[in-house]
């Protein structure tokens, strides 16, 4: 049976901060010449440096009406979770084709209705924040992807917004000490940001619950911070686990004793699904000296800092706080480039078999698709859905 050639449709994003495209003219280009047809909405990469007109030299079919769009692809491959589209007051699951696929972040933990509505639509649902962190999978790695542009931009902001110099100057007046900046978390984000800041010449410190990221961080030249770190902090798919209250506090103790010399606080803590851990409070910032910067890049999820504001840029105690959200989207040429990558890389996982047949007991597929033709796959699927009261 000959593979089957699919109507890949690429919509534009329309979260607000997101000036992000799902799929860019080079991925169009690789998809086409596959023998699929690619349709993009118009302006869909206006917003990433991307014009009309490189889509088209691409082979794409540009598409001015959203609901033709998404009514017509066997496929939608993009970025953010969908959402209602106020223009169309119609939510974007609800435009899609009856028995198509959607290749996306899609938020089941946060957006539980998400998952009803593919069912309803009898639809594929694969969730791109949830494909295994394996050495087959690193290619399709989105949350990789994105929380490395995340890491290596909080520290540009906060350079921005500190001020003095992060590196050491010797100038003939005298001697600038470098700045110090201490990374809270060292996952893909929290590791990109000591990096980032090593490179402008910062003196950095580390913590993560996990010990197996100290020689990751000792190899970019921090130092990691000691103290007494449970054995079960990661789970089986690498990320971080929630913690005890007991443990938090012993945490914070830890931080705290090096915040008075502290310029730059970068937290990157998260737990997926959940709220984001607290973990410098009120009294901690207070400790902090006059003119030092925290960037919260968990701002979205909660926040790691008490005195977070998700998308606000506050000064308290002398101590400017900024709630980073949608730092990827900051640098949206680079970053829709990379995920474009991402995504094509799943699609051709998930579409890998004969008359676009697809394979569910691969393990990507297995761990990444919600629904397959409406029917629910995954245990994340079936606890969005308990949690909106579904059965």
């Amino acid at each position: 049976m000959e593979k089957k050639d699919l109507v890949i449709g690429v919509p534009r994003e329309i979260h607000e901060r997101c000036r992000c495209v799902g799929v860019v003219p080079e991925t169009v280009k690789a998809l086409v010449k596959k023998g699929h047809r690619v349709l993009v909405e118009k302006g869909a990469g206006e917003k990433a440096f991307y014009p009309d007109d490189h889509y088209t030299e691409a082979g794409a079919e540009l598409v001015t009406a959203t609901g033709k769009l998404w009514g017509e692809a066997d496929v939608i491959l993009k970025l953010r979770a969908p959402l209602p589209n106020k223009a169309l007051k119609k939510h974007e699951l609800d435009l899609l084709r009856e028995g198509a696929a959607i290749v996306s972040f899609l938020a089941p933990t946060l957006e539980p209705a998400n998952v009803e509505r593919l069912v309803k639509r009898r639809a594929t649902g694969f969730a791109m924040e949830l494909i295994p962190r394996i050495s087959r999978a690193q290619s399709m790695d989105a949350l990789s992807t994105l929380s490395s542009i995340a890491g290596y931009r909080a520290v540009l902001l906060a350079a921005d917004l500190l001020g003095k110099f992060f590196p050491l100057l010797m100038t003939a007046a005298g001697t600038i000490k470098p700045a110090n900046v201490l990374v809270v978390g060292a996952g893909v984000a929290g590791l990109q940001a000591i990096a980032t800041a090593r490179r402008l010449g910062a003196r950095i410190e580390a913590f993560d619950t996990r010990p197996a990221v100290r020689e990751q961080i000792e190899s970019l030249g921090a130092r990691f911070i000691e103290m007494e770190l449970p054995e079960d902090t990661e789970t089986a798919g690498g990320y971080a686990k929630e913690v005890t209250e007991e443990f938090i506090r012993k945490e914070r103790e830890a931080i705290a004793g090096r915040l008075p010399r502290t310029d730059v606080v970068i937290t990157t803590a998260l737990v997926y699904g959940r709220r984001a851990p607290m973990i410098l409070t009120e009294e901690m910032v207070k400790l902090m000296p006059p003119g030092s910067v925290i960037v919260d890049i968990a701002a979205e999820s909660g926040g790691n800092c008490e005195l977070t504001r998700a998308g606000e840029t506050l000064e308290k105690y002398g101590v400017t706080i900024h709630g980073a959200v949608e730092l990827p989207s900051q640098m949206p040429l680079h970053t829709s480039w990379l995920y474009s990558r991402n995504v094509a890389g799943a699609f051709a996982n998930l579409f890998s078999g004969e008359d676009d047949a697809v394979d569910l007991e691969d393990e990507i597929n297995r761990g990444a698709l919600l629904t397959y033709k409406g029917q629910l796959i995954s245990d994340p699927a079936r606890a969005a859905l308990d949690k909106g009261g579904k059965s």
